[in-house]
């Protein structure tokens, strides 16, 4: 097994020390992946949810932000978390892989909970094949989400609210923002299909091969916008919004975020420029395991899994994907009964969405596919 686990190497006498005072620490800590808890995105959801948890429940909270966006930084902060001593580490997103595999066998009484963290993330991070030998299974739970749900939802309440030139911008195209593109074409085709308009709706579909913004991706979404005709595009992978923005913002074209909501970055490029999120729930991920380990007593049932959340009620706000209730711009062509009713029938499973990636899904829609940008 290639396990490097250089942080109990590092830290020696003075990293056990402070496992073993954690058997009487109480309290929530969130690390940042390196960002602000103001970035309107992972760090600020997980943030506002563990926040809001810990006051309604006298649960003592506080938040680390690493000194540099690193493997190092990121494990640093965990460290002093717990040297502070706080029992309950959050951590949002993939970036933190490599503490997960480092640090979880060195605090075994600490709890540990990623947000969007795969087995592919943990398995790379240490080096192994067999997910369980990658992290210490007994103090950890992860949650990964089924991103081809929201992006369905996405894509149905852009062709129903009138858009019928859309644009796929993906970052890289791995698994996650495939998986987010696929459904956002199958949600576009199944609402042009009930709409009779199939003939009349088509998606420009690429990637950019990176996770942010620049000239030449902001030069290919102008030429989407300008030339091409496209009303709205969902950008779909870390800053790569930027280009998206800077392109409508030209022509008044608009925008679908993704993950969180995004409305308020994105309509800083122009009023009313989103039309929707296509959302992880991470707010419920984390109300959840915190219920579990302060208030039902059932961390049991959660640790050492990594789950693949979904829908699990007709309550569209406890689902752990979704489309922001206050900022999707709703309209006669969509309203939010009429998307209420939608999440009721997948999660019926009257309307399923495929979640293969191996080749684009068939649509009666056209589907330009322009493989990378760059």
């Amino acid at each position: 097994m290639k396990k490097k686990i250089f942080a109990a190497a590092l830290l020696g006498a003075a990293a056990l020390s402070m496992a073993a005072m954690t058997a009487n620490a109480e309290g929530v800590a969130m690390v940042t992946d390196s960002g602000d808890i103001t970035d309107q995105s992972f760090n600020q959801t997980t943030y506002e949810a563990c926040k809001a948890f810990c006051e309604a429940n006298g649960v003592d909270f506080n938040y680390y932000k690493p000194d540099g966006d690193s493997d190092e930084a990121r494990i640093a902060s965990v460290d002093q978390a717990v040297a502070d001593g706080y029992d309950v580490i959050v951590m949002p997103g993939y970036l933190f892989a490599a503490v997960i595999v480092e640090e979880t066998p060195v605090y075994p009484d600490v709890k540990f909970i990623a947000l969007d963290m795969s087995s592919g993330d943990l398995t790379g991070a240490a080096g192994v094949e067999d997910v369980t030998e990658a992290y210490n299974t007994e103090n950890t739970y992860c949650a990964i989400y089924q991103e081809e749900l929201p992006g369905y939802m996405a894509g149905y309440a852009a062709v129903k609210l009138g858009y019928k030139h859309l644009g796929f911008l993906g970052g890289m195209s791995v698994p996650a923002v495939i998986r987010y593109g696929y459904g956002f074409v199958q949600g576009a085709n199944d609402a042009a299909v009930e709409l009779g308009i199939e003939d009349e709706v088509a998606v420009e579909y690429a990637y950019g091969n990176q996770f942010y913004g620049d000239a030449d991706i902001t030069a290919a979404m102008d030429t989407w916008y300008s030339t091409n005709g496209v009303e709205v595009v969902f950008a779909c992978g870390g800053g790569i919004y930027t280009s998206a923005a800077e392109a409508a913002a030209k022509v008044g074209g608009k925008v679908i975020g993704v993950d969180s909501d995004q409305a308020p970055i994105i309509d800083a490029y122009g009023e009313g420029m989103t039309v929707t999120s296509a959302m992880k729930g991470l707010a419920p991920t984390v109300q959840t395991l915190l219920s579990a380990i302060y208030l039902d007593d059932t961390w049991a049932d959660y640790v050492g899994k990594i789950d693949n959340l979904g829908l699990v009620s007709d309550n569209v706000e406890e689902n752990y994907v979704q489309l922001p209730l206050e900022s999707t711009q709703w309209a006669d062509g969509f309203t939010q009964d009429d998307y209420k009713a939608l999440v009721a029938a997948m999660l019926a499973g009257d309307v399923a969405v495929d979640n293969s990636i191996e080749a684009m899904p068939e649509a009666a829609i056209t589907v330009n596919d322009l493989g990378n940008i760059k």
